[in-house]
Order: structure tokens, then sequence, then C-alpha cells
């Protein structure tokens, strides 16, 4: 379970707006990027792990500052959670509402978004349980499209496509794509705020934040290869006959391999809004969890700190995190 939200809450990461920081650094760049990226996600996963396992709380960043650094330190760093938990979200609901927008032009996207809020909303309020397994269902279902995806253009892989206008920019694109190759792990440190809930958590936590983090890590290098790999980073970035930024590389990067109207195109298509509603539905989850520590310490209204008694999950929490 601890996998799938580990996953689940980054996949997004792996389809949409990883490529726009090759538009900044080209291909080395982006990589140079990636590989620090990659050093800083793996060293960070595995202290925060620690601190997960001896301080199982919902809190998480919020708690463990809060103990080792003071209440002041550890209030700004609960903020600082709260506001990547929070506000993360409305661009992920928004991303669906423009996805569903296209397949149906006649509803407006910000219904589809606040349609969205709604239904994983209610999943978190129903239960924890319900939700992890919601998660997992979606996320290993967006895992095996990306792999299906690589097995498709791996073939069509050429190592004179990555050095294509490598560095557009020279080596201060690299700096410039960072922002972009951090898309690939952003949230995964939201496995700790489930930590309260998790049987056995000293062992439970370790494993699920050590198996995601080396998910990612293969999933990261083997979508990054394959997408740049078929036609070189300019594909993955501008469609074909536009000079305007795309931040769907996958779609761009298939279409050199298969037509539009190919089973495998309409299906990566369709698995990646699974991949946006895993980290849609998960994000909620962890964000739910932020806030209701907040409450449950003092820092926020009371009433978001407690628990609702039929479901056992923090419902005023999700709801004013909804609102």
């Amino acid at each position: 379970m601890l996998w799938g939200l580990g996953v689940g809450y980054v996949i997004s990461g792996m389809y949409f707006g990883w490529n726009l920081g090759l538009a900044e650094g080209g291909t080395y760049g982006l990589a140079i990027a990636t590989f620090f990226i990659i050093i800083m996600y793996v060293t960070f996963t595995f202290s925060y792990t620690e601190m997960a396992c001896a301080i199982p709380k919902a809190g998480g960043a919020f708690e463990y500052a809060n103990r080792g650094l003071g209440k002041h330190l550890g209030f700004l760093a609960g903020i600082a959670q709260n506001i990547e938990f929070v506000f993360a979200p409305p661009a992920i609901a928004a991303a669906i509402g423009a996805y569903l927008h296209l397949v149906y032009p006649s509803i407006d996207l910000i219904f589809f978004a606040v349609g969205a809020y709604l239904i994983f909303t209610g999943i978190n309020i129903l239960g924890v349980k319900l939700a992890a397994t919601f998660e997992l269902v979606i996320t290993i279902l967006a895992v095996l499209e990306l792999l299906i995806f690589a097995g498709v253009t791996l073939p069509e892989f050429e190592v004179s496509n990555l050095q294509m206008n490598p560095l557009p920019h020279g080596f201060s694109g690299v700096f410039a794509a960072i922002p972009f190759a951090i898309w690939f792990f952003l949230a995964i440190e939201g496995v700790a705020n489930v930590a309260e809930e998790a049987i056995n958590p000293q062992r439970s936590i370790f494993i699920g934040f050590g198996s995601a983090i080396l998910t990612l890590v293969i999933l990261c290098l083997l979508t990054f290869t394959s997408a740049v790999g078929v036609a070189g980073w300019e594909a993955v970035v501008y469609p074909e006959g536009s000079s305007i930024a795309s931040d769907s590389p996958l779609p761009l990067a298939l279409s050199y391999v298969v037509n539009s109207e190919h089973i495998l195109y309409k299906l990566l298509v369709g698995i990646g809004l699974l991949g946006l509603i895993a980290s849609f539905h998960g994000i909620i989850l962890a964000g739910g969890r932020t806030t209701f520590e907040f409450g449950r310490v003092g820092y926020a209204p009371l009433f978001l700190g407690k628990v609702q008694s039929k479901f056992r999950t923090p419902t005023n929490a999700l709801l004013a995190n909804m609102i």
C-alpha cells in the first residue's frame, strides 16, 4: 500500500511537465540536473524515512521540525508543508479538467476540476483503506503504461538523438532545468504523513519509502531515455508545426512510432489521465493529514484536528482543504 502511495503521489510528473526542462537545458542540461536531483531525493528519502519511523505522526515535516528545532521553526516547516499539499491539487485538478475538456469540449473544464475534488475528497473521507487501495490500483496501471511506452519506443532509440542540440543555452541551462527535474520525484515525502495509520510503521514505512524511490528512479531514467531517444528533445517539447511548448511529452514521442489512431496511442492518452488522478488523489490524502495535525496541536482551529467517528478519517481537514 505504501509503495502505491509513494509512487502515486509522484507519477503524474512522469507523464507531464518534466519535458519543459528540455527547452531550458536541452538533453544534457536536463540529464545533469536530473542526476543531481536523483542524488538529492535518494539521500533525502532515506533521511526522512529515519524520522518517519522514529516519529510516526501525521504531521510529517512539521512534527520533526517541531521536536528538533522548536515550535517556531516547526510552525514554519508545517506551513511550508501545508502549502505544498494544499496548493498542488488545484493545479492538478485544472490539468484533469483541461484533459477532459478536450474529450468533452461542450463542458467547461471548471466543472471537471470541481467534480474531481468532490469525488476524490469523498473517497478519502470514506476510509484510509479504501483511499489507499484505490491509489494502489491506479498507480499500478500508470506504471504499467510507462513500461508499455518504453517497450514501444526503445526499439526506435538512437544515441544520436540524445546528442541533437544537447545544450542550447550552455551550462546555465542546467540550473534552469532543475525545477523541471524535480517533477520526477516531487511529493514522495507524503508517505510519512500516513505513518500514524500504518501497521508496524517502523518496518512498513522503511519498505514503502525504499521501494517507492527505487521504482521512481528506474521509471525516471526509462521515461527520459525512451522519450528523448526517439527523435531528439525538440520532438517531445514542440508539437509538429508549432513553436509553443507542450507539457505532454509521451504522446509526442509516441507519435513518431505509431499514428494517433493506433490503440497504443489511445491507451497512453487514457492512462495518462490516471497518472494525474493518482497524484491528485494521493496528495489530497497527505494534505488532509497535515491540516489535521495542525488542528490537533492547536496551530489551526481545533475542529480541523478531529477524526470522524465512523470512518476514522480527518473529514474536517479534508473538507477544509477542498474548500
